[in-house]
């Protein structure tokens, strides 16, 4: 008992101190459960939570002839408030132009007799928009104009045909990839600029790259903001990041990652765009920052075989992968994945790994071939096999009030255009 007291007195002793110093505060334990800690949403769970509100603002449902909507991309207006653009690659070997607000049709452009390969507009003039063929030619168009003749046309060698291409920054530069030929495949280049002033002109290329890739070149992709950097992916697996500015292919040639797969989309991301990404025609994943290049860091950021393991899908799975894109405000990647029904599975990349950030449902009807991001208005344009065009926009409402009905078509599309699988076995090695 006396021990018991003694230890009693020690106990109040030695803890004294601490509650004089909490009554020092104006604090005591009586207060404690009022206590309401708050933690506000940051900048990137604000964009997700953004990103999984998209809703259905316009639906262009298809024309007369329905087709595979392939590519997308829109133009940028001249001046605030001015008219945009969406250009559309189809199956059919056509381009379709609609206003970019209502997805009215505005025009169309037949490809015919060669293949489209993608669309993409010029930076600085926004009626003006390109397309690779492959009968081994890049056509302009400008929208303005409803002839079928193209405004200039960029001409290959001989046995080229492009199945991918892009523009630079500044509009100086085009540069288109080829299928591989007896032997070769080529990155070919272009001088762009008076693209408006040389009506039906043909452009003969400034010069080709051919010693870094040795397959099919499937995807271009030149820096957002240096004109003079592009990277290049190919089926050999190959990713190259070149600088056009120097002498030689050699010179240029700065960085070449290995993606382990056949390359089928690749682009830009990072803080000044200084990584690189790319997706396989396996639904693997490769992430890589350039800026490492010159120190000991390793310059992989993640690499996942099959992505369609790596994230958990409610609605029906994930069946394959579209494209990335990057948030600037958020300083993000993000990957475009779905399902085969339709839906869109918006994915969350970071170096830890890849999670699932929402799934736009109720649109497509089929499988999602595209998809445009709009950093102006931050909508999202998508397009399919079941031949829609879809404008979302964070929580919008759908005007039409159209019954929707499965809208898929039969027909058939070029050998060229890659069948995603739906099956969920990782690949061998």
């Amino acid at each position: 008992v006396i021990a018991g007291f003694l230890y009693a007195i020690l106990i109040l002793v030695v803890f004294h101190p601490v509650v004089d110093l909490i009554d020092n505060f104006n604090l005591t334990y009586k207060y404690a459960p009022l206590i309401i800690i708050t933690f506000e949403m940051t900048a990137v769970e604000k964009v997700e939570e953004q990103l999984a509100g998209l809703r259905i603002a316009r639906r262009c449902v298809p024309g007369e002839e329905a087709a595979y909507l392939l590519d997308i991309d829109t133009s940028t207006a001249a001046q605030p408030g001015g008219s945009r653009f969406v250009a559309v690659s189809c199956s059919n070997k056509s381009i379709r132009v609609y206003d970019r607000e209502t997805l009215n049709f505005l025009r169309e452009y037949s490809g015919r007799p060669g293949i489209l390969s993608g669309v993409r507009f010029a930076h600085a003039c926004d009626s003006v928009v390109f397309s690779a063929c492959s009968e081994g030619t890049v056509k302009c168009w400008d929208v303005r104009s409803a002839t079928q003749k193209p405004v200039q046309v960029f001409s290959g060698y001989p046995s080229n045909v492009f199945i991918s291409f892009d523009v630079s920054c500044s509009d100086l530069i085009v540069c288109a990839g080829t299928e591989k030929g007896e032997k070769d495949t080529f990155l070919v280049f272009w001088d762009a600029r008076g693209v408006t002033d040389c009506a039906s002109t043909t452009k003969e290329p400034l010069g080709v790259y051919s010693e870094s890739h040795n397959d099919d070149i499937t995807k271009i992709c030149f820096h957002p903001i240096e004109p003079n950097l592009v990277v290049s992916g190919s089926t050999d697996g190959l990713v190259n990041v070149f600088d056009i500015n120097k002498d030689n292919e050699d010179d240029a040639l700065i960085s070449t990652c290995n993606s382990d797969s056949s390359v089928s989309s690749l682009g830009w991301s990072g803080q000044d765009y200084k990584q690189v990404y790319c997706l396989t025609h396996d639904e693997g994943f490769c992430w890589w920052d350039m800026a490492q290049l010159d120190t000991e860091e390793p310059i992989t950021l993640l690499h996942v075989l099959d992505v369609r393991e790596s994230v958990c899908a409610e609605n029906h799975g994930l069946h394959y992968l579209v494209g990335g894109l990057y948030h600037e405000k958020a300083g993000k990647l993000f990957l475009i994945g779905g399902t085969s029904t339709g839906n869109i599975h918006l994915i969350s990349c970071s170096t830890a790994g890849l999670s699932l950030v929402g799934t736009l449902c109720g649109g497509h009807s089929a499988t999602v071939r595209s998809f445009c991001w709009s950093p102006t208005d931050e909508s999202l344009l998508t397009g399919g096999e079941d031949a829609q065009l879809l404008l979302w926009k964070p929580g919008a409402v759908e005007r039409s009030l159209t019954k929707k009905a499965s809208l898929k078509i039969s027909s058939s599309v070029q050998k060229r255009v890659r069948v995603h699988s739906t099956s969920l076995k990782s690949r061998k090695k």
